[in-house]
């Protein structure tokens, strides 16, 4: 019998196991089994030693029981797939994903059937539940068994779930809150909603990402469960209030029932740090004319200079300030309908369109989710509205929205999601989605999704000295969770003051946070009096920057301490980093893949806003990073 022959029935005991899936390479192997119990659990081991302890599986549909009383009905051949896509606004560009399904079918006590698919790549597994059975008219989800347990000696890198209906004018959940940096497995989240995805983990010598991918529509989105005793981590169901109006909250279909794919990325932390899984099991492609996939810089008044400055004159102060730093968008924010209006929108988009810059526009995406009041609200609950709004913004030559204040992550609000990303796309339009969901994976399957927030970002540094304190730990954790997958508009980068705010990071810090967070648009929030204080060769990195990445590397780092990652565009190298400690950081950067080239380095000067330059070169240069500074490299 070879590793990959179908799945094998053990019958000398009651218990049906499966002979062990495993990853291209070898490394990675996936356990499945119906026990003793009669209730399915898999386990997962990377070179022999445990990573995931038997973990239960299963879900409890209205009148079907696929959690107990279940037996291994069939296996399917192991299938090797392959599937290679293009990404605009990731790590990687050109992506090749390699793994081995096999496709298990369970029956329950009523011999009703449910099937489980597993994929095993070298970066991690993943697995999905459907539910074909004819039998079953109306599958109506009630709960799900996942689980994914770990040892008890494993640490965890997490961020709370926000109650829904809290926070301001009610618009929790938006995946705002500050991380819990390596905790006890087991810790009870401080909130009572749970965790966010993607959570990280590490278990030995392995880290381990949690997430989820494949949102269509159909399912809700899912969080870990509050309580995780043991190291038992369960998956959650959104709150209640999580829906859009008179919408469902959970996952419903008269056809088939698919659940997305629970995504499992481990290994190393450069193997977790470099990994596509999050987007490799994502659906492909909608159309949308590529021509329109441009990704981006932007200017952005309303972050350090809030509602005041959305007015027509600033406007076009910040137009002018995205042409001097060869960006491409201006993003113009909330209350424009009734400072601006339509009509001076159209002139604005056009005095933008004169100088090479495309003009952005906020949106309210309420409803009666929440108790918001800023405008335009209310425009885009219907498809005869979006369609005609959409059609409006086309007309003006507006190139993109940004849509704020979701409802949370109910069936029917994720499907409103789903909804908007495909009458956008009809109307050749961007969308930035604000006060919202982890995107999971859509920015593979809807090309003109640029960026989603779903992050405790720079604008909550505006509001309190608290949070200010708190950006270095916060920032580091982000290339390995929030932006580990998915584009993420933390809105980066100030030099110059922010306004009642002390700020705690050095301009080195600042600059290396435009390399080290993916966004489709990157949306600047220095203003032009900051980027003033600048140096010239501060100026023209930015404005040199690239849009797009081809390539990714991990270098250094520890999630909430530091980051060091190198990124590819063509045939030039960006290198960044940045130091969330109160010391000096030396490391030695294993840079043996760019032999031969020379760095021209950018990092911080004797003050806290002060740059300076220098030059990296060698196979394992040293750099020390100033305490809450950062640097930036460009090897061409």
């Amino acid at each position: 019998m070879t590793k990959f022959a179908p799945l094998v029935l053990l019958l000398a005991a009651p218990a049906l196991a499966a002979a062990p899936l495993a990853s291209p390479d070898r490394h990675i192997r996936v356990d499945v089994r119906v026990t003793l119990a009669k209730t399915l659990e898999y386990s997962i081991q990377r070179d022999g030693r445990p990573v995931i302890l038997p973990s239960r599986l299963g879900l409890q549909l209205e009148g079907a029981d696929f959690t107990k009383g279940l037996a291994l009905a069939a296996t399917s051949p192991v299938t090797p797939v392959s599937d290679s896509y293009e990404l605009a606004t990731g790590k990687k560009r050109r992506i090749d994903y390699r793994a081995n399904e096999q496709v298990l079918t369970v029956r329950n006590a009523k011999g009703q059937a449910m099937d489980l698919a597993f994929r095993v790549s070298n970066d991690g597994v993943a697995f999905r539940y459907l539910v074909r059975d004819a039998g079953i008219a109306l599958k109506t989800f009630s709960a799900e068994a996942t689980r994914f347990a770990f040892d008890a000696s494993a640490k965890a890198w997490l961020q709370p779930m926000s109650v829904a209906q809290t926070g301001f004018a009610n618009t929790n959940p938006s995946y705002e809150e500050h991380y819990r940096r390596e905790i006890a497995v087991g810790t009870p989240s401080p909130l009572a909603a749970g965790w966010v995805l993607p959570a990280l983990f590490r278990s030995g010598d392995t880290w381990v990402a949690l997430s989820e991918a494949g949102m269509d529509g159909s399912w809700h989105a899912s969080r870990l469960q509050a309580d995780s005793t043991g190291g038992v981590y369960k998956l959650g169901v959104p709150m209640a209030p999580e829906v859009f109006t008179q919408g469902e909250l959970l996952a419903q279909s008269r056809g088939e029932l698919v659940s997305p794919w629970r995504v499992i990325a481990l290994g190393s932390l450069a193997t977790v740090t470099e990994s596509t899984l999050g987007t490799d099991l994502a659906a492909p492609a909608i159309r949308f004319d590529a021509a329109r996939v441009k990704p981006g810089h932007a200017s952005w008044s309303w972050a350090l200079l809030k509602d005041d400055a959305t007015v027509f004159d600033v406007q076009k102060k910040f137009i002018d300030y995205a042409a001097d730093m060869r960006w491409d968008y201006t993003l113009v924010d909330a209350d424009w309908d009734q400072k601006i209006g339509y009509e001076k929108m159209g002139d604005l988009a056009r005095y933008a369109a004169a100088k090479g810059i495309g003009l952005l526009v906020w949106y309210n995406s309420s409803g009666a989710w929440n108790g918001t009041k800023m405008s335009p609200k209310s425009k885009l609950l219907t498809h005869e509205q979006r369609v005609a709004e959409f059609a409006r913004l086309a007309q003006l030559g507006i190139k993109g929205v940004k849509i704020d204040f979701f409802g949370g992550d109910g069936r029917s609000m994720i499907q409103y999601y789903v909804d908007i990303l495909n009458d956008a796309a009809s109307a050749g339009l961007l969308v930035n989605f604000h006060g919202a969901t982890l995107p999971r994976g859509w920015s593979r399957t809807y090309p003109n999704l640029m960026t989603t927030e779903a992050i405790r970002g720079l604008e909550f540094t505006t509001f309190t000295q608290e949070d200010e304190d708190a950006v270095p730990e916060h920032a580091a954790m982000l290339p390995f969770t929030r932006n580990l997958f998915d584009p993420m508009d933390f809105t980066p980068m100030v030099f110059g003051d922010i306004p009642k705010i002390r700020r705690v990071t050095r301009n080195g810090f600042e600059l290396a946070e435009s390399v080290l967070f993916l966004s489709g648009i990157q949306h600047f929030a220095e203003t032009p009096e900051g980027m003033a204080t600048a140096p010239g060769y501060v100026k023209d990195f930015l404005r040199e920057l690239p849009r797009s990445w081809d390539d990714v590397k991990f270098v250094d780092g520890y999630p909430g301490r530091h980051a060091v990652i190198a990124r590819r565009s063509g045939n030039v190298w960006y290198v960044a980093g940045f130091n969330a400690g109160g010391q000096d950081l030396a490391l030695d950067l294993d840079l043996a893949f760019l032999a031969g080239r020379e760095g021209r380095v950018i990092t911080d000067g004797a003050g806290e806003r002060a740059f300076t330059q220098g030059l990296l070169t060698g196979a394992k240069p040293r750099i020390t990073i100033k305490p809450r500074g950062g640097f930036v490299a460009v090897f061409k």
